[in-house]
């Protein structure tokens, strides 16, 4: 039976942090599951048509992917989620998959990044592992994409999380709650002299360099530097740490194994 994996991410137009950020992810994920021919898809139908049109590059959306492994004979399919929470965009994949399923003998889907308390423990694990060394007076704000899915709520857990496990970070979102203002001020009460922002996204994209690390008005970096806190970008992607790389690994892997459990039923 020919084996097929694909590894899904929301995409970005950015090669250097694409190479970085999926692409470590989707070779980690190849080198485990070696058996199996590996396959990419993007989610930002946005991403793909700027890519189609900028550099002639083709790039399916998760439905495209899923009908070509068809058309090509795989059907035996581990599909991974790059995505960080199981909002908006990972149901999105688990409809597609779900609809498409009819056409495989076998279909795994490997969850979110945060899908359940673990996650949030070994992600902490992972985050600490990637933040400078700091003074008292220095915290790390890691910034998140943010939902307008229930699923928000995953960044004010985080950043719940830090708090009780006394690490020197905040986690704040830019389409949702926790918001910079709120991050600033709490920030402010603390007597913060510096912050080290770092994005809590798979890639350091567009939200990256121009909400967090540019000089314009209203990025972070500018806020806080407008609240006389010096503030320092690092533009690392969480597909960069390994040990979020292999957090990706561990969730297909349980996956698999559940749906071997399944057939076997």
């Amino acid at each position: 039976m020919k084996k097929a994996l694909l590894v899904i991410s929301f995409g970005t137009s950015y090669h250097e942090t694409c190479s970085k950020n999926i692409v470590a992810c989707e070779e980690q994920l190849g080198r485990t599951f070696a058996d199996r021919d590996r396959f990419r898809a993007f989610t930002s139908g946005m991403i793909i048509r700027k890519l189609k049109k900028r550099d002639n590059l083709e790039i399916d959306s998760p439905a495209q992917a899923l009908k070509r492994l068809a058309e090509l004979g795989y059907q035996d399919i581990a599909v991974q989620s790059l995505h960080v929470i199981n909002g908006d965009e990972y149901e999105k994949i688990a409809r597609e998959v779900q609809a498409y399923s009819h056409l495989f003998q076998r279909v795994a889907l490997g969850t979110a990044l945060l899908s359940d308390f673990n996650d949030y423990e070994l992600l902490l694990d992972a985050l600490q592992s990637q933040m400078p060394k700091l003074a008292a007076d220095e915290r790390v704000v890691f910034m998140g994409h943010g939902a307008s899915h229930h699923a928000f709520s995953a960044y004010a857990c985080l950043d719940h999380l830090m708090a009780a496990r006394q690490i020197p970070a905040r986690v704040g979102a830019v389409e949702s709650y926790p918001e910079i203002d709120l991050i600033v001020r709490g920030l402010q009460q603390e007597k913060v002299r510096k912050v080290h922002l770092m994005p809590l996204m798979l890639v350091a994209g567009d939200h990256a360099i121009n909400d967090m690390a540019s000089d314009e008005e209203d990025s972070w970096k500018t806020q806080l530097q407008e609240a006389g806190i010096e503030a320092q970008a690092w533009l690392q992607g969480l597909g960069e740490n390994p040990q979020i790389r292999a957090m990706f690994v561990n969730h297909l892997q349980r996956a698999l194994e559940k749906s071997l459990v399944e057939v076997a039923v």
